[in-house]
This record gives C-alpha cells, sequence and structure tokens, in this order.
C-alpha cells in the first residue's frame, strides 16, 4: 500500500539547496556545455531600501529560485492568511545580498518600496522563467531595435 505524503514532509525530506556553482560575468540564457548554469544575477535597485540607520542600498543579488524555493510559501502561514505575501517571501528566500545587508529575511523585503518590490518581482520572473535578465526593446524614435539589462546599469549607459 502506497502512503501518501503531505508538502511539509516532502519539504523536511528534501536537502537543503546548496549553490556551488562558479559565480559568472555575463549572464546568459543557456550554460556552455560542461560548465555549471549561470544561478545569481547582480541588480541595482529604482529607488533602494532604507535600513534602520538611514543608509540606501540599492545594489544586491538574486539567485536562482529553486523547486524549494517555490514550495516553502505554500506552507507559510502568513501565506494561507494572504496570499498575496508570497512574494514576500518568496523574493526573501532568493535575495542574497543588498548592499552591506546579507541576512535579507521577509521584515527587509516588507519594508522596500513598492516600486523596488515590482522591479525585484520582474527580475525574479526573467530569471526563473527566461534564463536571462536582458529584454528587447525598441527605440521610439529611430525605430532601432537592441537588447537592455534589466538587472542594472545607470540609465543612457550601453
Amino acid at each position: 500500500m502506497r502512503r501518501r505524503i503531505g508538502l511539509e514532509e516532502l519539504l523536511e525530506r528534501a536537502p537543503a539547496q546548496q549553490n556551488t556553482a562558479p559565480q559568472q560575468q555575463a549572464p546568459g540564457p543557456v550554460a556552455p556545455r560542461g560548465q555549471a548554469p549561470h544561478t545569481e544575477f547582480e541588480f541595482e535597485l529604482p529607488l533602494g531600501y532604507v535600513d534602520d540607520e538611514g543608509t540606501v542600498h540599492r545594489y544586491g543579488a538574486m539567485r536562482r529560485a529553486t523547486a524549494r524555493d517555490e514550495l516553502m510559501p505554500q506552507i507559510d502561514l502568513r501565506v494561507k492568511e494572504n496570499p498575496a505575501y508570497l512574494s514576500v517571501v518568496l523574493l526573501s528566500h532568493v535575495i542574497t545580498r543588498l548592499g552591506d545587508v546579507t541576512d535579507v529575511h521577509t521584515g527587509v523585503v516588507e519594508r522596500m518600496y513598492a516600486t523596488d518590490v515590482a522591479f525585484l518581482q520582474d527580475l525574479y520572473h526573467r530569471i526563473n522563467s527566461e534564463g536571462h535578465t536582458r529584454a528587447a526593446v525598441t527605440c521610439p524614435h529611430c525605430d532601432g531595435a537592441f537588447e537592455v539589462d534589466l538587472a542594472g546599469g545607470r540609465l543612457g549607459e550601453s
């Protein structure tokens, strides 16, 4: 007879995720044969997180999500009570650093500006669904097509 296990038990049995892949400079959708895929992406927030001392943190890094990252919020009571809280929990799992802040938890994400959270949600979607942070755009003046990296860089830089 087969026994069904719940999500909580499944997550307890799963080994903790370890990121042992070397960090690469240029993000790409597919890693060359024999190399580990690019797993961490640097970003620059539009506004920045302001900590308790008033320091603004704009630069950070986000790693690709694992299946465990996407399953864990499903058993979080805060998400069960308010499904909109899912993105806060999910982002707190995948943001590896934010300026000098290395312990990015739900309290940090809760205190971010909505603009920055929307930016991070879009970045999360891009690196986990599309595999990169680049987007194809067209100049409204000359109709020239080119790519921009949404993860960071100053406006106007190429």
